[in-house]
């Protein structure tokens, strides 16, 4: 086995910023070796060991006495579970989502989500939060989110979307009599102010998740284990289909609004690129910048539309993210058996394609030269199975995707509840069995 390299921490806030670790330390000597397993994989070499960086949802508070409405309104609760997870069943990376605050979503009377804790809810508190799906924007606005981005957010989406906040929907400017303070009335009108200082109020609680969500980071550190993930973006159909028209009507767009949907997707494409740029300067440990794929399954769209309204706009961001030396990690979800040509058309080893529903052995056969590949454990064989059927699917997973490297272990989709037997015998064969 060829020596193991070594991580260099020395410009990354893990040697800047950890309290208590030093780089000779076994959490810092830990902390390293699990990047590059994982660093491993992505470049397509065979690691001592297949990398374990399943992604977590509720199960990491859930199976350590906590909740998900904890995540959301008790961080010191939750942060407590969090670490007693990590330490119990050792993963190479966290993966889990950063705080929400249920008071934020409160005062802002979020309606594309409902929640465990918020008042009246139905969702357990043990659930993840639950999307709520509805149309934000007309498709004849299109021309208006085109034209104007930021006044369309301000007037339009997030009166629409937090109902709280209605009293923005009146800010516009008049480029005339420019003499005095009279061009700003529309910001102190008291709608306006009132709206305002309840953005106030939200920005201190989600200030409060986003300190509890640093502290909890650093603490993982701390204890070795790194980041998975250091950023997060979407497919730009995406992000069409999931905030603005919603799934129905974006697929009716393809036909009806093709030319203004294909603009628009590349403007979203061009507006995530520069939120990105922080990738360049930041002493980060890990680049890599996470995409869940919620709409380019089979079936959802012609192989022309793909190429054209999905792939070319998400291609746009990923290549963008190489240059900046990020990995995207594209978490596909659905079936994409009829998708895996395109997605190897990405430069060698600067990729990570999560797969849900694929036949994993064509997988690797299309991608094992040219991406890292990952996922494909059933969650409801974790949740509903024996241990022995564990083992079993998580050795025929191994066999398929291992050798020759660029594989990482993970689920088919995001763990929220699993018995406790079952994780480890999965984790357990990934530490045995799926050695070099």
């Amino acid at each position: 086995m060829s020596e193991e390299k070594k991580f260099d921490a020395s410009s990354s806030w893990f040697s800047k910023g950890v309290r208590g670790a030093t780089e000779d330390s076994p959490a810092a000597e830990q902390f390293a070796k699990r990047i590059q397993l994982v660093e491993d994989a992505v470049q397509l070499k065979e690691p001592e060991r297949v990398p374990i960086c399943a992604m977590f949802g509720a199960c990491i508070v859930n199976m350590t006495g906590s909740s998900f409405k904890d995540y959301m309104y008790d961080y010191d609760k939750a942060t407590e579970a969090i670490l007693k997870f990590y330490t119990t069943y050792q993963p190479d990376a966290t993966t889990h989502i950063a705080y929400a605050s249920g008071k934020a979503n409160e005062l802002a009377k979020s309606t594309m989500i409902d929640w465990p804790g918020r008042p009246g809810t139905s969702v357990p508190n043990w659930s993840t939060y639950q999307v709520i799906e509805n149309e934000y924007m007309d498709a004849e606005e299109y021309p208006e989110l085109l034209k104007d981005f930021t006044g369309f957010m301000l007037r339009k989406y997030i009166p629409r979307a937090f109902p709280a906040l209605k009293g923005l929907e009146n800010i516009r400017f008049v480029p005339s009599i420019v003499l005095n303070t009279t061009p700003m009335g529309a910001l102190y009108a008291k709608e306006a102010q009132e709206a305002f200082q309840l953005l106030a109020k939200i920005g201190e609680e989600d200030a409060k998740a986003a300190e509890a969500t640093a502290i909890q980071a650093n603490k993982l550190v701390e204890l070795g284990f790194p980041p998975m993930l250091t950023g997060a973006g979407e497919a730009p159909f995406d992000i069409i289909g999931d905030y603005y028209r919603g799934t129905l009507a974006t697929l009716t767009d393809q036909l009806e609004y093709s030319e203004e949907l294909e603009e628009a997707c590349d403007m979203m494409a061009d507006i995530q690129i520069e939120s990105w740029q922080y990738f360049k300067y930041a002493p980060l440990p890990v680049k890599r910048c996470f995409f869940p794929l919620h709409k380019g399954m089979d079936g959802f769209m012609s192989p022309q539309q793909y190429e054209k309204l999905y792939w070319k706009p998400l291609k746009k961001c990923m290549m963008a993210l190489i240059d900046m030396g990020v990995t995207p990690f594209i978490y596909t979800e659905g079936k994409y058996n009829t998708r895996i040509e395109q997605l190897a058309d990405i430069p060698k080893g600067k990729v990570i394609y999560h797969f849900e529903q694929a036949d994993m052995a064509r997988a690797k056969r299309i991608l094992g030269d040219t991406a890292c590949i990952s996922g494909n454990l059933s969650i409801y064989l974790l949740e509903h199975g024996t241990k022995q059927q564990v083992i079993d699917e998580t050795k025929k997973l191994l066999d398929t995707c291992a050798p020759g490297g660029g594989y990482i272990f993970d689920f088919d989709a995001c763990l929220d509840n699993c018995k406790p037997e079952n994780l480890e015998a999965a984790f357990d064969t990934v530490y045995n069995y799926g050695r070099k």
